[in-house]
């Protein structure tokens, strides 16, 4: 886990669990002409790219390229497994899936940057190579020699909770019995930032505030805030993973994607197509409503979306969405974009393990239409069998998944 919050999966363990913001001034690039000047930023003083990357390869990729390596390396220690003693047979059963919204964006806008400026000769040769989405899983599979499947999937903010349901999808048709799969973005730039303020869903309302600025269900939430990060997951048969001793921390037992086919960024009012794919992930999970014992939100701190999705929850689980303790892991990160539902799934899985859910903080007045439990301020002490994890993205997309406690 690389997050804005904590670097590694024990800092931001605590930090989700303590409400710790991760909301700072952003230092990448001079943000001065931009009404928006917060992000999610990882600082360098938190992470230093060239710890994972040398510098003259630092210089032809995106930013997500070191993050991805860091998590993925996380991921493969805690998972046990050592990919210098992986034999030929061993290397081709690990695949690899990453699920990203904007991939190299930012790798894409330093190059035109530089070439506007003068500075050709300092464009990289490899700009349409690492400027495609399709690369950056290959990054990940040539660092570890990886020679199972190596796909990206961009389906905007519900990229990485696609990216972990297509990977599921690949066990168990018996394709790889193991995939590295999780979700990685990087949209810190200024033409990043610039596009999402002409489209005025981002808040320009806190910068003085931080830490204050993303505040999802809140009557007066103006915008999310942009964010950047990497979070990895090895995802295994079961069988496989017990057989070599593998610790296992929950498995993925539902998956379900729908599409209200509606517009580019806005959402139906009705919430039905969002209720409808948590209604697929339950139904694959073989459970209902009362199954339930936490939601890990989307909840973006946008109008639209906090309304529609508190909506959708209740169709999908009827009364007892009054019931189910719900919160909004965006009001301590911001939104990272494609890499939010596997974020969504990090934290769902602590909350699990630690039998504790982390809060939605900076909830201070909420919005009469977004009435639901979202756990505000502080965490709470729950014992969880069952969770959704919840994403909605541009394009009309909607997926959710249902973790299931082994």
């Amino acid at each position: 886990m690389v997050s804005p919050n904590g670097i590694g999966k024990t800092a931001f363990c605590r930090a989700i669990l303590d409400g710790k913001s991760g909301v700072k001034q952003i230092t990448r690039f001079d943000a001065s002409d931009l009404p928006v000047k917060i992000a999610g930023e990882i600082s360098a003083e938190d992470f230093n790219e060239l710890d994972w990357m040398e510098a003259k390869e630092r210089k032809h990729v995106s930013r997500s390229v070191p993050l991805a390596i860091a998590a993925a390396s996380e991921a493969l220690k805690d998972a046990g497994v050592d990919h210098t003693k992986l034999s030929l047979d061993e290397q081709r059963e690990i695949g690899v899936v990453v699920g990203s919204g904007g991939g190299a964006n930012d790798f894409t806008d330093q190059q035109y940057q530089l070439y506007f400026s003068g500075k050709i000769k300092s464009v990289s040769i490899f700009t349409i190579p690492s400027g495609t989405m399709g690369t950056m899983a290959s990054e990940v599979s040539m660092r570890y020699g990886f020679r199972g499947l190596s796909h990206v999937i961009t389906t905007g903010c519900t990229s990485s909770t696609d990216a972990i349901g297509y990977a599921r999808r690949q066990i168990q048709l018996g394709v790889q019995p193991m995939m590295m799969v999780g979700g990685v973005d990087t949209p810190l730039s200024w033409g990043v930032l610039k596009a999402f303020t002409l489209m005025k869903i981002m808040t320009e309302k806190w910068n003085a505030e931080p830490e204050r600025a993303s505040r999802p269900f809140n009557a007066d939430r103006s915008g999310f805030v942009v964010a950047e990060g990497a979070w990895v997951f090895m995802l295994e048969d079961y069988d496989h993973a017990v057989a070599r001793g593998a610790r296992i921390y929950a498995e993925v037992a539902g998956y379900g994607s729908t599409c209200e086919a509606f517009h580019r960024v806005r959402l139906q009012e009705c919430g039905e197509e969002p209720a409808r794919a948590i209604g697929l992930a339950m139904k694959e999970a073989g459970v209902n409503a009362q199954n339930i014992q936490y939601v890990n939100l989307h909840g973006t701190s946008t109008d639209l979306n906090d309304r529609i999705e508190t909506r959708a929850l209740k169709l999908a689980l009827g009364d007892h969405a009054y019931n189910v303790p719900m919160s909004a892991l965006k009001s301590q990160i911001g939104h990272p974009q494609g890499a939010c539902g596997a974020a969504g799934v990090a934290a769902t899985l602590i909350a699990m393990q630690h039998k504790q859910i982390p809060p939605t903080i900076n909830l201070e007045k909420p919005d009469p239409d977004c009435d639901l439990d979202y756990v505000p301020d502080v965490g709470r002490q729950v014992e969880i069998e069952h969770a959704i994890c919840n994403c909605i993205a541009f394009g009309s997309k909607n997926s959710a998944l249902v973790l299931r406690k082994v």
